[in-house]
């Protein structure tokens, strides 16, 4: 063992150590022979590994290095876990008494830490295997474990069919008021991004939500800023009476939470899209300028809630457009703004950053933001401005009526599909839709001004010439046509004959008339 975590930390050997040729073919061979000798040691010590911090983070290092080759991860992760890879090739079970003590195990912090490893880069079949086997009804357990959590937020994340989704939702669906108040909100932030992902009890994972955040005679208003807030309102005594704690940071794993949450359909979070709404202007420039509350601000504009309800959101930052901007993470909120507002709204944002143009150039995100939005183009020429902004948007607008989704313009999604007289015409109208697009983006100039625009005319006769020949070409069978190629050869041969002839006539008078005097 100690040969190989030298070989790991790349520490030099001694010179008397036996090392086999297949440590020196480079560093696949050194990565098998890692393996090999790794899978042979822990064998005869693996009880003792299993708890040891630093055994554990060699093994976490080889199960990384060999994510993708199951034949070796069949190989060592049974050995961790206290079977055979025949066992569980074969089909046999992992043992009671075996998954009792792997249960045990994970509530160590260094065997919890390499089971997040291991979970992450098994196989299906062995993933399978310890999901059936050691995991199943033991979830809420070790969810609210400090360290088993951890393991249990691997799990879901990993989860990769809707069955087993169905038997982690049978054991913690029920338990997302019991997980926050014991603070464990990252198993509920996996199991709403795996309902996402696997697209299964998406509107329950939001109903469980917001019933463990408030009680049904409660308004939903108070949903987002408990969640923003999670460790102050789960720790606060008298719930009854608890506010927007002023000047506190926002929880990290809350705003995660919130921004699977806007992930989701429209019809499954009508009450944190109410909830959020109706915050005060002052709760929305806080949560604007700390980090976790803005990308919560992103994911809400970026969601399928209402045009109108984003930009009631966006009229309560008026006014601090500029010192946002300023702000890395605020800058990236005033453009999600910009890109969602009207041209009334548009128009105040970068009125807004023209008073700390100065400093914004010299911010990190600053010269990103005064191009993306224009702004130099704005103070130079506002009605231009203005033209290509409402150009952009007119050109979007009819790109999404054509080309939106089923779920919002089913009527022209389904005209598009079965009208074949418009076959011919849509990629005509794609490559000038993109050819527009890609114009607005690159020219200081409005839209409407380059349809002035001159092309040189073409040579239609030369063409028609062309396609004549070619015609005339196909009706003449190959033996005359053959004889013809060698008629037009020989004209051509005698024109330039007869040319050359003319020059050298031309020549030959030059030369015999009488030459001009110097004077």
């Amino acid at each position: 063992m100690q040969v190989l975590a030298e070989r790991l930390n790349f520490k030099a050997f001694r010179a008397d150590m036996d090392i086999s040729q297949q440590a020196v073919q480079g560093f696949p061979g050194l990565l098998d022979f890692l393996v090999s000798g790794m899978s042979k040691c822990i064998q005869n010590n693996i009880k003792t590994m299993q708890v040891d911090q630093y055994s554990s983070l060699v093994l976490q290092s080889a199960l990384k290095l060999l994510a993708g080759d199951e034949e070796k991860l069949l190989q060592i992760i049974p050995i961790l876990i206290g079977c055979t890879r025949e066992e569980i090739l074969e089909g046999d079970s992992i043992k009671t008494t075996k998954a009792r003590n792997i249960l045990y195990l994970m509530k160590e912090t260094a065997f919890s830490h390499l089971m997040e490893v291991a979970l992450e880069v098994a196989p299906e079949v062995l993933y399978n295997e310890m999901f059936t086997k050691v995991f199943r009804n033991s979830l809420f357990e070790l969810s609210s474990h400090h360290c088993g959590n951890f393991v249990i937020q691997a799990l879901i994340s990993h989860a990769g069919s809707q069955d087993q989704m169905e038997v982690i939702w049978e054991e913690l669906g029920s338990k997302f008021k019991d997980l926050l108040k014991m603070g464990k909100s990252g198993v509920i932030a996996s199991l709403i991004a795996a309902s996402q992902r696997l697209h299964i009890y998406e509107h329950k994972c939001c109903e469980a939500l917001a019933t463990a955040i408030h009680s049904s005679n409660e308004s939903s208003t108070c949903i987002v800023p408990r969640i923003l807030f999670l460790d102050s309102y789960f720790y606060c005594e008298d719930k009854s009476n608890w506010n927007w704690p002023s000047g506190a940071k926002m929880h990290v794993m809350g705003s995660l939470i919130l921004q699977g949450v806007f992930r989701f359909q429209n019809e499954f979070i009508q009450p944190f899209i109410t909830s959020i709404t109706s915050l005060n202007a002052d709760n929305i420039l806080e949560a604007a300028k700390d980090s976790a509350g803005a990308r919560v601000i992103e994911a809400f504009l970026s969601s399928d809630a209402s045009a109108k309800l984003k930009r009631r959101l966006i009229m309560k930052l008026r006014g601090h457009f500029g010192e946002l901007s300023l702000q890395s993470s605020g800058s990236f909120t005033v453009e999600k703004c910009f890109t969602v507002g009207n041209i009334s709204l548009r128009e105040a944002i970068v009125s807004e950053l023209l008073t700390v143009q100065s400093e914004l150039w010299n911010t990190k995100q600053g010269p990103h933001l005064m191009r993306k939005l224009d702004v130099d183009g704005f103070a130079a020429r506002p009605d231009q401005w203005r033209s290509r902004q409402e150009s952009k948007q007119s050109t979007f607008n009819e790109f999404y009526s054509t080309f939106g989704s089923s779920e919002t313009k089913p009527s022209k999604n389904s005209s598009f599909l079965s009208d074949d007289s418009k076959k011919t015409s849509q990629p005509n109208k794609i490559k000038q839709m993109r050819e527009e697009i890609a114009h607005l983006q690159t020219s200081p100039a409005p839209f409407l001004s380059t349809t002035g625009f001159k092309r040189k005319p073409n040579k239609p006769e030369k063409s028609s010439k062309k396609f004549a020949r070619n015609s005339a070409d196909e009706d003449v069978p190959k033996v005359k046509k053959n004889q013809s190629n060698n008629i037009v050869t020989d004209e051509g041969t005698s024109q330039s004959m007869h040319k050359a002839e003319k020059k050298r006539h031309r020549e030959d008078v030059l030369q015999k008339s009488p030459k001009k005097l110097k004077t």
